[in-house]
C-alpha cells in the first residue's frame, strides 16, 4: 500500500513538473516598469488602468460608508432612550 502511494505521488510530481516547464510566460516586467515609472501626473496607485481605478473607488466608497455608519452608531449609543 505504501509503495503504491509513493508511486502515485511520484507520478503526480513528475507530471506537474513536466507540464509546468512547457508553459513559458512572456517576461512583461520591463514594460510594467516603464508604465509605472512614466511621469504623466497619474498617481502610482491608479496607473494600472481601469481595474485600479475601480478598486480605488470601491475602497473609498466602503471607507466613507463605514465611517458614516460608525458615527451614526456612536450618536445612537450616546443618546439614552427615554423611559416611559
Amino acid at each position: 500500500m505504501a509503495s503504491s502511494c509513493a508511486k502515485g505521488l511520484r507520478r503526480i510530481s513528475q507530471r506537474t513538473i513536466s507540464t509546468a516547464s512547457r508553459r513559458q510566460f512572456e517576461n512583461r516586467v520591463p514594460e510594467k516598469q516603464k508604465l509605472f515609472q512614466e511621469d504623466n501626473g497619474i498617481p502610482v496607485h491608479l496607473k494600472g488602468g481601469v481595474m485600479d481605478a475601480l478598486l480605488y473607488r470601491v475602497t473609498m466608497g466602503l471607507t466613507v460608508f463605514g465611517t458614516a455608519y460608525v458615527v451614526y452608531e456612536l450618536l445612537l449609543a450616546s443618546m439614552p432612550k427615554k423611559q416611559k
